[in-house]
């Protein structure tokens, strides 16, 4: 869910004696301990770096992929991004746009044809969604059971997707339309419309659109198996309880555009850095698109857009991604030309909020 929220290198010369002022800079070299966010949050792991523009600057890491385990998290570990996912799947469609096969507000009737709408969606965009000013709420679908029986539902996804469209568009919006309110099934939808308009799955579209062109290959959906962090919930008494990946320990897959990959902390900061530089990936137009409010709401197409900070150099870039038992947060500033991203094997209230701690102490290292 979401919420509100220098690298300085040095080479030493060899058989030159260090001056005063170097000696200083020596002395005020950041530092970023992730063994204190552990020690003070009692996280199973966290993990986290900085990018710049064209590599990752930073890393650490630190804990155990699996409470109770000797087996340490490493930096090549796989880590859950939940509705980080979300920008991700607004880029997709951006791409699409930028290929000639969708087109920015298109209406929900264009996205969804054949669909019978109720009248009061006539004037949905595609932005609407993405923004989560549509009207749509999660709380009716989801008090009706959707999670337990998408659990269970072995039909193909984009079934499953177009089935919970059509079922949501055929009654009126139950938000109020144009005011702000955070719905993954804002984002279910786009990604049923993206295989709408492609005849494909979306986690095949994500990957040849989004995943294999910008060299990521680690991503997948779900909960990352192998050798890597296992998710954990609390206990009753206190403490965390890892769950096992091979059981049910993710969101229904049917939620895959709102929150369901994951992927190193290295791959997902190749996708931070389309925010940092011009690129050829996607135009300047599209990013500006991406990263602009719709209307009065705070919430762009897959970030929370929070007003600039003295350090950041304007506007950042804000999300975090849980599904209860991991959680990840990222932060770009395109004005300073760098991205943090930090990420738990526990929920944020699990984990006394561990990733935004690490993440806190990133920037307070390396971009203050």
């Amino acid at each position: 869910m979401l919420h509100r929220r220098r690298l300085l290198t040095l080479a030493a010369v060899g058989g030159s004696a260090p001056s005063a002022a170097l000696a200083r800079q020596i002395m005020a070299l950041p530092t970023v301990d992730p063994a204190t966010v552990l020690a003070e949050t009692g996280a199973p792991a966290v993990a986290g770096l900085v990018t710049d523009p064209e590599k990752v600057i930073v890393q650490k890491q630190a804990g155990v992929r699996r409470a109770g385990a000797p087996d340490l998290v490493e930096g090549s570990d796989l880590w859950h991004i939940g509705s980080n996912t979300k920008a991700m799947t607004a880029a997709v469609y951006a791409r699409l746009v930028e290929a000639g096969k969708a087109k920015w507000g298109a209406s929900l009737g264009s996205l969804f044809p054949g669909v019978k709408l109720d009248p009061a969606w006539a004037d949905t965009t595609v932005e609407r969604l993405m923004s989560h000013v549509s009207g749509i709420s999660d709380k009716p679908v989801m008090a009706g059971g959707w999670l337990a029986r998408a659990h269970a539902d072995k039909r193909p996804l984009t079934v499953q997707r177009a089935e919970l469209a059509a079922q949501i568009l055929a009654a009126p919006p139950t938000a109020k339309p144009g005011k702000y309110e955070y719905a993954n099934l804002n984002y279910i939808l786009v990604g049923s419309a993206i295989e709408t308009i492609t005849g494909k799955p979306w986690e095949q579209v994500i990957d040849a659109q989004l995943f294999k062109p910008l060299g990521i290959t680690t991503a997948g959906f779900g909960a990352p198996k192998g050798a890597a962090p296992w998710g954990h919930l609390p206990k009753p008494g206190g403490g965390l309880t890892p769950v096992d990946p091979a059981g049910p320990s993710d969101n229904p897959p049917a939620m895959g555009p709102a929150g369901t990959v994951h992927m190193s902390l290295a791959d997902h900061a190749r996708f931070a850095r389309l925010f940092l530089k011009d690129n050829a990936f996607l135009s300047a137009d599209s990013i500006k698109h991406m990263t602009t409010p719709v209307g009065d709401a705070i919430y762009a197409l897959g970030w929370l857009v929070v007003p600039g900070r003295p350090w950041s150099r304007g506007k950042l870039l804000v999300h975090e991604g849980s599904n209860t038992m991991w959680h990840e947060v990222i932060m770009i500033a395109p004005g300073r030309g760098v991205a943090i991203i930090a990420a738990s094997n526990a929920g944020p209230e699990a984990s006394k909020g561990a990733a935004t701690k690490l993440l806190h102490q990133f920037q307070g290292a390396y971009v203050a």
